[in-house]
């Protein structure tokens, strides 16, 4: 999987979300719209919301975006010898001593004055001067267009939303009709450019994600793929498209005067594509965008080779974003319950179930499932986490709102069903990724756990970042279960600058290494633990601050590999090392994307032996999600899960029992 995950450096989601279905106009029967309204008050009363975003202003702002843009500072080139000193430092805690000493002398050879290095790095500061960003590019490609694995699990993200509780179906259509109203309000400030802009330490963000996510799909290649975003065109979409039982609708959300469908307008709509997609006997087209990237690319080209299909096709792509009516996944306990909704939301559950019901190529896809299920999976070449939680906070929060607005009898268009002509090639290939799909659910493993004994409060009461505390916590975790460190991604904003997307924090580090091989040493004191864990903690703030400020060494590093590729020159030692390949498997790969919502994203490990690890620490408690792959007999999402909560607990109770840590 895609080792290239958003950080953070922010926040994250589960609990439960209420709703208020407020309007009722265009219903045919009084009765019944007394009804609706009857049953929707019953449920919440008139809760007022509390975490919209506010637009700066009432009216469009034009050139605010361009403006902000430019004002920000470019993506700096960290100082050769920095990079080379940091990697070294990087390596102490995950290779042996006789294989570090190896790399000094490639890492001395390669700083030499006039070597290659040198050359390189002058290379790399020529490119930053030109360009608006020297990476932004290059992360693009490599990263994510380049990468051949499924985005299934190996890349794309989901997000786990409150559990709600739908008690018919029409609960299904009013909670997705308030959920496309809110995405429709948050699109209105990306539209009139009255964003609020973000900050982080006092320094303005990098906006540009925001203004990426919605009209935007990635398109399949036989070898590379690309993106596409149509919210710049002359014309941009008025529509959404709408899934249900594996069929697609084009859903136009905007009237003729430019005005959003109403929320009951909105619902009346789904209705309409609910009743003509009651049929599943339809093939699961959608199921071609989940299998590797090269096949669904040559089954790409075959399937738009028909005028019908391909009509329909990029009607798919260039809708502002996709609505996943879903089927109810299998019943689970309680305690199951939010483990099976992530893969639910990573991967729909297989052919059986819900894998058809998506289009995966399709940057942001909205999930809402007829049992109350519901989330978010997206694609994640255009943006991190951090957006797209934001969009999501505000969306959670619009549908609390209550409206009891009539809306004019205005008759609206049926609909359009988007019609497929499957040919036996085709219903070849969509076999083929049902099989494919179905072996990649059966592989991972997920386990979303809920700590409820501290969140963020401990360590702040300590005067210690709680994402670095939890950090700390992982190495012990990991090492407890494993008597070994390892490469650790965690991934850190690099918005401060132009174009910015994500460095890589290194979680271990040599103190926290020293503080784990400490920490169940009987023979150490409790003081001295105490001092170790604090080093650890303030060792990965300091990176952090490191990273975040465009000085960490990973994205440097690769600028400086991939500079040797365009130059076409050899390819340095350093980077054909053990070492270096080493440092780049990341058998825990983990992000914080906090957000308001009580919610959790998900995702897959990154290399078949590794974990990966996504959290959201609320104040007083944290959301967990932990993902391993079957296949692969030394990793389990749960016992790791147990583990962490375990590190957690005794870093807490070492804290408590040692009176100097105590404030």
């Amino acid at each position: 999987m895609n080792v290239l995950r958003q950080i953070s450096g922010a926040a994250s989601p589960p609990a439960r979300v209420v709703w208020f279905w407020g309007r009722f106009g265009q219903i045919t029967s009084t009765m019944t719209a007394l009804a609706f309204l009857a049953r929707a008050a019953g449920k919440t009363g008139m809760a007022k919301p509390s975490r919209l975003v506010k637009p700066v202003a009432l009216t469009r702002i034009p050139g605010r975006y361009l403006a902000h843009q430019e004002s920000l500072p470019k993506l700096p080139v960290p100082a050769l010898k920095q990079t080379c000193d940091r990697y070294l430092a990087a390596l102490e805690p995950i290779v042996d001593s006789e294989e570090l000493q190896h790399t000094k002398k490639l890492v001395d050879e390669f700083q030499m004055p006039g070597g290659v290095g040198e050359r390189l790095q002058k290379g790399l500061e020529c490119r930053a001067h030109k360009a608006n960003n020297w990476l932004s590019d290059w992360w693009l490609q490599v990263a994510y267009l380049d990468y051949r694995l499924p985005v299934v699990i190996h890349s794309s993200p989901g997000v786990v939303l409150p559990r709600l509780e739908f008690n018919d179906r029409q609960g299904q259509m009013r909670y997705a009709a308030k959920l496309i109203a809110g995405v429709l309000d948050f699109k209105s400030m990306i539209d009139n450019e009255t964003l609020p802009l973000e900050y982080l330490g006092g320094k303005p963000l990098c906006m540009n994600q925001y203004y990426q996510v919605l009209s935007s799909c990635r398109i399949p290649g036989t070898k590379s793929d690309s993106v596409v975003n149509h919210a710049r065109n002359k014309r941009p979409p008025t529509h959404i498209t709408v899934v249900h039982n594996y069929q697609f609708f084009v859903l136009d959300v905007y009237n003729s005067d430019c005005t959003p469908l109403t929320v009951d307008q909105l619902y009346l709509q789904l209705e309409k594509i609910w009743n003509s997609s009651l049929q599943t006997n339809k093939e699961p087209i959608g199921i071609l965008t989940s299998n590797h990237r090269n096949s669904w690319g040559k089954a790409y080209h075959n399937l738009i080779k028909d005028k019908t299909n391909k009509e329909s096709v990029r009607a798919i792509q260039k809708s502002i974003f996709t609505v996943c009516l879903d089927a109810p996944m299998p019943r689970v306990s309680d305690e199951m319950y939010r483990s099976r909704a992530a893969v639910q939301m990573l991967h729909g559950g297989g052919s059986r179930w819900n894998s058809g019901n998506r289009w995966f190529d399709k940057t942001l896809q909205f999930i809402i499932g007829e049992d109350g299920t519901c989330g978010v999976i997206y694609e994640h070449a255009p943006a991190e986490g951090p957006p797209i939680v934001a969009l999501i906070d505000h969306v959670v929060e619009y549908t609390k709102k209550s409206e009891m607005v009539r809306t004019p009898m205005v008759p609206l268009p049926m609909p359009q069903k988007l019609r497929f002509n499957i040919t036996p090639e085709i219903k070849r290939d969509i076999e083929e990724a049902k099989q494919n799909m179905n072996i990649m659910v059966h592989d991972l493993d997920v386990k979303v756990i809920v700590f409820p004994h501290f969140g963020k409060n401990v360590p702040k009461s300590y005067k210690m970042s709680p994402d670095a505390f939890i950090q700390v916590g992982l190495q012990l975790a990991y090492y407890r279960m494993y008597k070994r460190c390892c490469a650790t991604y965690e991934s850190a904003s690099l918005r401060m600058f132009r174009l910015g997307r994500t460095d890589t924090i290194r979680s271990a580090s040599i103190d926290s290494a020293n503080f784990v091989k400490a920490m169940d040493d009987s023979a150490k004191q409790n003081q001295e633990k105490v001092t170790l864990l604090e080093k650890a903690v303030k060792a990965h703030r300091s990176y952090t601050d490191i990273a975040i400020r465009g000085q960490a060494i990973d994205r440097h590093l690769l600028g400086l590999k991939l500079q040797a590729i365009e130059d076409l020159s050899a390819l340095p030692d350093i980077f054909m090392d053990t070492s270096y390949a080493v440092a780049n498997h990341y058998n825990l790969s983990t992000s914080q994307v906090p957000a308001k919502t009580d919610c959790v994203m998900c995702f897959g490990p990154v290399v078949p032996d590794g974990y990966g690890v996504c959290y959201n620490p609320m104040e007083q408690h944290i959301n967990f999600a932990v993902s391993a792959f079957n296949s692969c007999a030394d990793t389990n999402a749960a016992r790791m899960a147990q583990s962490l909560e375990d590190a957690l607990l005794d870093m807490k109770n070492l804290l408590e029992q040692t009176p100097k840590a105590k404030l």
